[in-house]
């Protein structure tokens, strides 16, 4: 019998990535259907319920659903989520689909064909049904209107951007995954399935297991977030995105290497465990905090380390507004319908020189101008321009790994810094 937290949803890993003959079979089937394409974000989603990762959805949302998740936080059947995962089509494509026919899923970057699809539904998703989705998963606390969020969102707003770039009309139905992509080979040793990671907790024998979520390489802040859990729980779980981030980004395997080098030389290796996952960056904040515990308690861990500005952009949320939004959700009463990974909510952290260490604003009485503030923006905006990196903002291992791909970097955008980055948001 399991200690783990059990998967969400209470079905236990639904998994609809195909093996072996059913495999085979499928992928012949495949070949003369109808063949739709996918975005990078709607194929990370697939290898997501291919894999349990997304467990208990085995398809894409209904109407229903996709209502349900904007309004409530829950799916039609009862089931807490927080964000929607839809697939769309052009009005063309659409209409050449009947509902009850099964289609090919093709993801046009790397050229194959992903899954099948049974169609139970098609819904339009004009401007309005975007807007509306955009409203309820995208606009925080730190835009008051829509008024003012529709001002900034479609030019500053990556999350939104991806919204309302989908096409007309949403597809819904069960899924059968065919394919994980490039992840498994190309991220080998890092890129996991849920049943991966447990199986290796269970073998540590953790039970209390906290997660923490990475989209920037790992500077001080994020180490003694680690740290902090380790005294905690049983180990941590560094669980880095591997899909796609918005341009500026540094690209997974920089981090990668970045996090090798700190478990190996900063961390006793047996209670830290390095994976990686396929999705993009939806870029909302607190309900994205929301997502990344209920697929983290799919992989097995009970807690999410929530600081500061998670999954954030720009100045679109309130600096504590993703650990909030824990207290704001329904936990239904039917039994694996609720969320089960709690946050694990640490104040904003940094290096403190006359406390002579890191410390947190719960712990530290000294003011700003004693403090070396830490943000992954920050670094990225010192290491594209050629800037000095203050002492005690990262290890010097990591410095020189970063150092190393900015200097191969031929073009380089331009990172604009906000007030989660640099101190002046207050609490």
């Amino acid at each position: 019998m399991s200690q783990l937290i059990p998967p969400h949803g209470g079905k236990g890993l639904t998994c609809c990535l195909l093996e072996g003959a059913a495999l085979e079979a499928e992928k012949k089937k495949a070949a003369g259907l109808k063949q739709i394409p996918v975005s990078a974000r709607e194929n990370g989603d697939l290898i997501m319920m291919g894999i349990g990762g997304f467990s208990p959805l085995t398809g894409f949302m209904t109407k229903a659903d996709w209502k349900g998740v904007c309004d409530n936080f829950l799916l039609a059947d009862g089931t807490f989520w927080p964000i929607p995962v839809t697939l769309s089509a052009s009005k063309e494509d659409a209409a050449k689909i009947n509902v009850g026919e099964e289609i090919a899923l093709y993801d046009p970057e790397g050229k194959e064909i992903m899954a099948t699809m049974k169609v139970t539904e098609k819904y339009d998703m004009g401007t309005a049904e975007k807007k509306y989705e955009c409203e309820k998963v995208f606009m925080g606390e730190g835009t008051k209107t829509a008024e003012e969020f529709w001002k900034i969102a479609e030019k500053d707003h990556p999350g939104v951007q991806m919204v309302m770039n989908q096409k007309a009309v949403n597809l819904a139905g069960p899924v059968k995954v065919l394919s994980e992509g490039e992840f498994p080979k190309k991220y080998a040793g890092v890129y996991m399935r849920p049943a991966e990671s447990r199986k290796i907790f269970e073998e540590r024998g953790w039970r209390e297991i906290a997660a923490l979520q990475l989209r920037n390489p790992m500077h001080r802040s994020h180490e003694y977030l680690c740290k902090i859990a380790v005294e905690v729980c049983d180990g941590v779980f560094i669980h880095s995105l591997v899909g796609n981030l918005k341009p500026g980004d540094i690209p997974a395997d920089v981090r990668v290497k970045c996090i090798d080098a700190l478990v190996k030389y900063y961390f006793v290796e047996k209670n830290v465990l390095q994976g990686g996952y396929p999705l993009d960056m939806r870029y909302a904040g607190p309900r994205e905090a929301l997502l990344h515990s209920t697929f983290r308690q799919n992989y097995g861990c009970s807690r999410m380390i929530i600081g500061r500005d998670h999954a954030g952009v720009g100045d679109f949320y309130g600096m504590f507004e993703a650990q909030t939004i824990f207290n704001k959700i329904p936990y239904p009463k039917e039994a694996g319908k609720a969320l089960l990974c709690k946050p694990l909510m640490i104040d904003w952290t940094f290096y403190c020189f006359k406390c002579d260490g890191m410390a947190s604003l719960r712990t530290c009485p000294h003011g700003k101008e004693d403090r070396v503030l830490l943000s992954g923006t920050a670094l990225r905006k010192m290491l594209s321009e050629g800037a000095k990196v203050p002492d005690h903002f990262g290890r010097d291992e990591v410095l020189a790994i970063l150092g190393e791909y900015y200097k191969g970097l031929t073009e380089k955008v331009e990172i604009k810094m906000h007030g989660a980055a640099t101190g002046d948001t207050k609490k």
